[in-house]
């Protein structure tokens, strides 16, 4: 997901977003330390993206 997209969410979206995000990633690590999945990418790409999300609810947490 990129920043400019994170950017257009409103803020519910967001914070459900991101809660969905860290489930999923909790799940590819999981399914990563039973059999190695196809591309352990993801997984990196996964942390990126959750990373993106919280620092975009803070800020919006620290402007209102």
């Amino acid at each position: 997901m990129k920043q400019r997209v994170v950017v257009e969410l409103s803020t519910p979206e967001l914070k459900e977003r991101l809660v969905e995000e860290q489930v999923q990633l909790s799940k590819l690590t999981l399914n990563h330390a039973i059999s190695p999945i196809e591309n352990p990418n993801k997984i990196k790409e996964q942390r990126k993206t959750i990373a993106r999300l919280k620092t975009e609810v803070r800020k919006r947490e620290l402007t209102a």
